[in-house]
């Protein structure tokens, strides 16, 4: 593998696992040239809870990406998620000499500044990402080098994780053959990759709904300055159909994607499933019914969301101008509209963007990450 030609993702979720490889060309500009998705088997919530299922998972994941694009993977970026995961926003301060330009260097210093917090023995710093700039009391500075000043003040984002888990998934990662190369949280990567020019210049919450877990971040102006993580997801809402119906996992599953809505009035009303529970039998159960089964599980995905961010910044509607939904529990009917009704902001459900390749494979919001 050359570097800065070939980048590859792996996406460790709970339901699936994602191997995408990208081609990265002269310009920047990155074409998608390999995918493979597989059923996850041996993780819940983020993190392993079984090495050899994961570890064969992964290996199969990365097989079906290869054969498409005809290269080797050895060594990947792997998102990561879960209750592991703690974040804090520190402060750094870096003395400029008078009369001198602002150095990488300075810059350097006030980040590192920002770093030396204390953290817990047990967990790993993932991503160190500073915030807009502050030069003498003048706030809002992207790139401070070579300005002049003698006071660079810095809020740097510091994501970490737990060792423990962080070892497991890159002991399955090895045992497959394929060398981390970095962790990436996946709110920051789905935030990257579906966040849109407008969008990069004010705040933003972005919701990424996958099965086990929901991502969270707040980016302010294109950078992540908040984010958490919400152990409940898409898989919840199938389990509570499951219960509910006394049917499958799998046959709830199915008929959620196929007939579900998180908004009952959306459901087709005159629709009327026949569906087959566990011991066999066989009854009926309206689209609409099975939609008011369905909302009050994303209601608290949203609520508890909400909690989130008015607990650490402030009231949502007064903290951020607009919510981004993705991963694959977005793609229910009528998610962006219960959304909008928590949030009282403007919703969209958002795709990747900005790649080229294989785009018809990777445009859907559960290849957000």
């Amino acid at each position: 593998m050359k570097d800065n030609l070939i980048i590859v993702g792996l996406d460790i979720g709970t339901t699936k696992i994602t191997t995408v490889i990208g081609e990265i060309g002269a310009d920047g500009a990155v074409d998608i040239i390999g995918e493979g998705t597989v059923p996850s088997e041996g993780m819940k919530r983020g993190a392993v809870v079984n090495l050899e299922r994961t570890t064969h998972a992964i290996k199969q994941s990365v097989a079906a990406a290869e054969r498409v694009a005809g290269v080797k993977v050895t060594e990947a970026f792997v998102g990561v998620s879960g209750n592991h995961i703690r974040a804090i926003t520190s402060h750094g301060l870096a003395a400029i000499r008078r009369q001198q330009e602002i150095s990488r260097a300075d810059v350097d210093r006030a980040i590192e500044n920002a770093r030396a917090v204390p953290l817990d023995p047990n967990l790993e710093v993932i991503h160190a990402l500073p915030q807009e700039y502050v030069i003498d009391g003048q706030e809002g500075i992207k790139n401070p080098v070579g300005m002049h000043g003698v006071r660079l003040e810095v809020d740097v984002h510091i994501v970490s994780g737990t060792s423990g888990p962080l070892a497991n998934l890159r002991r399955c990662a090895t045992e497959a053959g394929v060398q981390v190369r970095g962790f990436v949280l996946q709110s920051l990567a789905s935030g990257l990759s579906t966040l849109d020019t407008a969008e990069q210049e004010q705040t933003v919450v972005l919701i990424d709904i996958g099965g086990g877990t929901t991502d969270v971040g707040v980016f302010k102006r294109g950078n992540l300055a908040h984010s958490a993580n919400i152990p409940i997801g898409g898989d919840h809402v199938t389990a509570d159909l499951a219960q509910i119906l006394k049917i499958p996992f799998d046959e709830a599953e199915r008929v959620k994607r196929k007939y579900g809505a998180a908004l009952p009035e959306l459901a087709e009303t005159d629709l009327t499933l026949e569906i087959t529970s566990a011991g066999g039998n066989v009854h009926a159960i309206s689209a609409y019914e099975l939609s008011r089964v369905i909302k009050p599980r994303l209601a608290e995905i949203f609520n508890l969301v909400r909690d989130e961010i008015d607990g650490a910044l402030g009231p949502v509607e007064l903290v951020a101008g607009s919510v981004v939904i993705t991963g694959g529990g977005s793609l229910l009917r009528g998610t962006s509209e219960l959304a909008r009704d928590r949030f009282r902001l403007p919703v969209r459900v958002a795709r990747p963007r900005g790649v080229g390749g294989l785009t018809d494979i990777v445009a859907s919001p559960t290849h957000a990450t």
